[in-house]
């Protein structure tokens, strides 16, 4: 079977995500700008509410595994 490629966004959000949720710094992105930037503070914002909220580590997988 042949592999897909990743969506580049996509995975930009869910690497911010994880990012947000584990409590690091914004300023840690690794894009200057561009669209893959916009994508990943997207995430470490969602990830960021989610841990204010109190989600654990499972309810954040979860979330990420539905995206």
């Amino acid at each position: 079977m042949k592999a897909h490629k990743r969506n580049p966004s996509d995975r930009a959000y869910k690497k911010g995500y994880i990012a947000g949720s584990g409590g690091r710094s914004r300023s840690g992105c690794p894009h200057a700008n561009g669209e893959k930037h916009q994508e990943w503070i997207n995430g470490w914002r969602d990830g960021r509410e989610d841990h204010w909220n109190g989600f654990g580590r499972s309810a954040q997988a979860q979330r990420l595994s539905n995206l």
